[in-house]
């Protein structure tokens, strides 16, 4: 991943003031930022140059094409579909959210918001974008011989491992960036939340700092997690690909993480299982205690 690579923010919104504000923080902050004062003007940009940005800062009340109907178009279009979408909301309601939700917004403000908020919910969408771009690149290469694969078994212990896995068996999906994300997803659960057993609360303040990563390979290094791994089993069935993920921790409360709780749409995490399953399988299915998933995956 290429973190010298300028982060570059596309900002919508119809009040100058509030784009004042917004790319005064983001500049601040180390970010590169455009602005758009309306969702035509906003669309304008985004097809211009589909894989600028690392994120949209999207206003959802605007005159004319508003921030709902930005994000349907983007939902549509294959090089727009996986850019992350922070909405801006002075509408907090759960129903408002999970309208957002299910347009493919997994990311919120409410406004007015606060600096240290802003910039958290940023830095995850945009870590997330850098991590499907890391991945989508790693692909790149032709492995059509992977389609001859009908069993294989995987172990891993770091992040990048888990990437560069998820970047390799999503080649043979037919949505491979989608997939690519899912399937990250999974296994840097297994890693941080089963065999790590970070907690929510703790993944957040991490977040919040900015060291979500740094502290993560910190925790590897100690001794009674230096030996743990992550198991993956991959089985070709058809057209369908089954993907097993298991960790050697002690389970989580998986139950109330597959569908997106919207109290938690305003947080830096949180989603990720919840969109996996929406976005990246056809089916996902965690078993026992929670230290095993299974997905399911449509072939190219």
């Amino acid at each position: 991943m290429d973190d010298s690579k300028p982060k570059i923010l596309l900002l919508v919104d119809d009040e100058p003031f509030n784009l004042e504000i917004l790319a005064e923080h983001l500049i601040e902050a180390g970010y590169a930022i455009e602005t758009a004062a309306d969702g035509e003007a906003a669309w304008a940009c985004l097809m211009a140059n589909p894989l600028r940005y690392d994120a949209v800062l999207l206003d959802r009340m605007m005159p004319g094409l508003n921030g709902m109907e930005v994000l349907r178009r983007m939902q549509a279009n294959a090089q727009l579909s996986t850019l992350p979408v922070v909405m801006q909301t002075a509408v907090g309601s759960a129903e408002a959210v999970r309208e957002g939700m299910e347009g493919g917004a997994y990311y919120y403000l409410t406004k007015p918001f606060e600096r240290d908020i802003l910039l958290a919910i940023v830095a995850a969408a945009v870590a997330q974008h850098r991590t499907q771009d890391s991945i989508r690149r790693a692909a790149e290469n032709p492995l059509e011989a992977m389609m001859l694969m009908h069993n294989a078994e995987f172990s891993l212990s770091t992040l990048d491992e888990a990437q560069r896995l998820a970047g390799l068996l999503c080649r043979m999906a037919k949505l491979p960036e989608r997939v690519a994300m899912g399937l990250t997803e999974l296994m840097v659960n297994a890693i941080e939340h089963g065999n790590l057993g970070l907690g929510y609360a703790d993944k957040k303040a991490m977040m919040q700092n900015g060291r979500w990563r740094e502290e993560l390979e910190a925790m590897q290094r100690l001794p009674e997690f230096a030996g743990k791994r992550v198991e993956v089993s991959v089985q070709r069935k058809g057209d369908l690909l089954r993907v097993e993920v298991r960790d050697e921790g002690n389970g989580f409360d998986w139950e109330q993480y597959m569908q997106f709780d919207p109290s938690r749409a305003f947080d830096p995490n949180g989603r990720g299982i919840s969109m996996a399953r929406a976005m990246s399988f056809e089916t996902l299915d965690y078993q026992d205690k929670g230290n095993r998933v299974v997905a399911t995956i449509r072939l190219a």
